[in-house]
């Protein structure tokens, strides 16, 4: 079903709103699960980056003109690719001209596809040492950027103590098709004190760093302040280098970490300011850093780190939740807060999952559009990904399902993750 179009969604009215008047108060308490409730959206254009979080003093900004790609002229639809044993919550594929891709299950296994074949057996399964369930499992994967020269792979899962884990595994050097069970080196290990906001996104930029998302730590409204300190790599994404090592760490830390000579402060960290930053990617072709970040009981958020940013950005969590004070109602200081690029509320949705920007070949309507999904409803959005201004997301499909994940392969096709189905997808994109 697609959305009528032209409908004011509630984001616009909202951000008009912000020099009127304070929000009513909401709920602050919640997590990424609930009932959806879905309201189809038009993606009226929204105001500029100047508006500020509501309860603030700010001028709501003007309605900013279309930029190099329209959402309005694009409809998607998903087409069914393979069934995944499993619960999906992950895409990645190696650069390495196989055309591979691997599909991350929850539960602890990584299950490769080999021209939309589905292997017989896991490339990895570490079940036995995973803690899954809720929001807790084997969350992410990346390989080395000279995969498989380095025939490195890198997991987030949490583990059987309820730690997070990062850790380093290695292809079977007689079998590009399976992983050494054997091989693992433990990069991080990560306290945690509660089994929701994992975050889970391992990923590596243009600058050959990985990147990590981690959550705030679980519980509402962050009760540890997590998302604000420095001393803590929860609520934040960090970036290591895996090619080196230093300081008594079993990696490096690149030279130009934004808090790394900050007293106090842990020096992996890049950004700050998260709830529970559910997937994250990079722009292939203008190295953006791309952040969908869970929202506590009232709205969820879209952030971006803009290539050739020095980092240090503070998404606000938990002074702000989305474009809004926390708690509703509460006021708040948005100076020196980065704000995010666009929003929804849980009007559409309850739980958003981060997604891509279309770089592939076979999909030229969807070129320059950054895709992502809520986990709840089933919606998907699409907005300009080049435009510097506020961005209402348009509603490209209501698909019912429960999308957990959106990953590219290696010719920059887009495919998606039905958790509950447990069916890969693959995004497709006609003109209107």
């Amino acid at each position: 079903m697609t959305p009528t179009p032209h409908r004011p969604s509630r984001l616009t009215a909202a951000l008009i709103a912000l020099a009127l008047a304070v929000s009513a108060c909401g709920s602050s308490s919640g997590s990424p699960s609930g009932s959806p409730a879905p309201r189809p959206s038009a993606g009226t254009p929204g105001p500029s980056a100047t508006a500020a979080p509501s309860g603030a003093t700010a001028d709501p900004g003007t309605f900013a003109p279309g930029g190099s790609f329209d959402p309005a002229t694009v409809r998607v639809d998903l087409e069914v690719v393979a069934d995944i044993d499993g619960q999906p919550v992950a895409i990645a594929a190696p650069a390495d001209g196989s055309g591979r891709l691997f599909v991350v299950d929850q539960g602890g296994r990584i299950w490769l596809l080999r021209d939309g074949q589905l292997a017989g057996t896991p490339f990895l399964d570490i079940a036995d040492q995973v803690t899954a369930g809720g929001e807790q499992g084997l969350l992410g994967l990346a390989f080395h950027p000279s995969f498989p020269d380095d025939p490195r792979f890198f997991v987030y899962y949490t583990a059987r103590d309820g730690r997070q884990v990062v850790s380093q595994w290695r292809v079977l050097p007689a079998a590009a098709d399976e992983a050494d069970r054997d091989s693992e080196d433990v990069l991080l290990r990560m306290d945690d004190f509660a089994g929701n906001h994992n975050g889970g996104a391992v990923v590596f930029g243009p600058d050959g760093n990985l990147y990590i998302s981690t959550g705030d730590g679980g519980g509402g409204g962050d009760p540890r302040g997590n998302g604000q300190k420095l001393d803590t790599l929860l609520g934040k994404i960090l970036r290591i280098g895996v090619d080196g090592s230093g300081d008594g760490r079993p990696y490096a830390i690149p030279s130009d970490n934004p808090f790394q000579d900050r007293a106090g402060a842990q020096p992996e960290i890049w950004v700050t300011g998260l709830r529970n930053p559910w997937r994250i990617s990079f722009d292939r072709a203008t190295g953006d850093l791309w952040i969908g970040d869970v929202g506590q009981g009232e709205y969820e958020e879209i952030d971006v780190v803009r290539a050739g940013s020095d980092g240090g950005q503070n998404f606000g969590w938990n002074l702000t939740e989305g474009f809004h004070c926390y708690p509703s109602g509460d006021p708040c200081a948005p100076e020196g807060l980065t704000p995010p690029v666009t929003e929804y509320d849980h009007g559409f949705g309850c739980s958003v999952t981060g997604g891509v920007v279309y770089r592939g070949a076979a999909q030229p309507a969807l070129a320059g559009g950054y895709l992502f999904a809520d986990y709840c409803s089933g919606n998907v959005w699409l907005i300009d990904a080049t435009a510097s201004e506020v961005r209402e997301p348009r509603l490209v499909l209501e698909s019912g399902r429960s999308i957990s994940a959106f990953g590219e392969d290696e010719s920059g096709e887009v495919y998606a993750t039905d958790r509950q189905a447990g069916e890969l997808v693959r995004v497709v994109g006609t003109a209107r």
